[in-house]
């Protein structure tokens, strides 16, 4: 009896460091994601994954995953300040977090409005490389982590070029070079501010909208991102 009352004392404690050596494994391999990240370029993402694994069990209708990598450098100055201008106009003055777009959402959902996004670049790249698809609150709580880890060991050009190598533009079209060749036949590097503006609209629906088909939501977005583009600051 003895025996017993002790091995359930010790349960809570035993518990308690199982749970405390599980967190920092959890650190110590997310931060070592992120720093991987800041020296190499990741080959694919989870989305391509998971359009790999989808392709194995796919008798036809297979989609090639379209993917260059190109440095910041090599990308057209439009595409970038076409995608803060679309995207993420606070991009190089917030931590990974702008407050201001997150008070107009919650002000949005006071009154019941249609709630805007405000989801940085920051935000939507540690969605793009480190988790799935979803909108549960665990993946939020772990999209905010990865968000403080990638603004504290990466700098904001290195975020941005692997935002733009990354970023889903369509079905197997990874990053701003596949969607510049795909769109306009055209390399990252030669996009003029129009198709940059055409390229960063359909960026909230991908899948569904098109630079060269644009329907009313994207020409109104385009134009929105064309007037604010001026207003970028790399």
């Amino acid at each position: 009896m003895a025996k017993e009352k002790s091995l359930l004392k010790r349960i809570p404690g035993l518990a308690f460091r199982i749970l405390i050596t599980l967190a920092l494994i959890f650190i110590l391999v997310s931060a070592a994601q992120v720093l991987f990240v800041r020296f190499f370029n990741p080959s694919f993402t989870v989305s391509v994954a998971g359009l790999w694994i989808k392709n194995l069990f796919a008798s036809e209708d297979r989609v090639i995953p379209r993917h260059n990598w190109r440095e910041l450098k090599d990308i057209s100055p439009s595409l970038i300040k076409a995608v803060m201008a679309g995207e993420d106009q606070r991009f190089i003055s917030h931590h990974g977090f702008d407050f201001v777009e997150m008070n107009k959402a919650y002000q949005d959902i006071l009154k019941n409005r249609r709630t805007r996004g405000a989801s940085t670049i920051t935000m939507q790249l540690a969605r793009t490389l480190f988790l799935w698809k979803g909108r549960n609150p665990v993946r939020k709580v772990l999209e905010a982590y990865y968000t403080v880890l990638l603004e504290v060991f990466l700098s904001k050009t290195r975020i941005m070029e692997l935002y733009l190598n990354t970023v889903d533009w369509g079905t197997g079209i990874q990053g701003a070079e596949a969607a510049a060749l795909k769109y306009y036949n055209t390399g990252a590097g030669n996009l003029t501010d129009n198709q940059a503006a055409g390229l960063a609209a359909i960026l909230p629906n991908p899948h569904d909208w098109s630079p060269t088909q644009p329907n009313r939501s994207v020409m109104t977005h385009r134009e929105h991102i064309l007037r604010y583009m001026g207003d970028m600051r790399l």
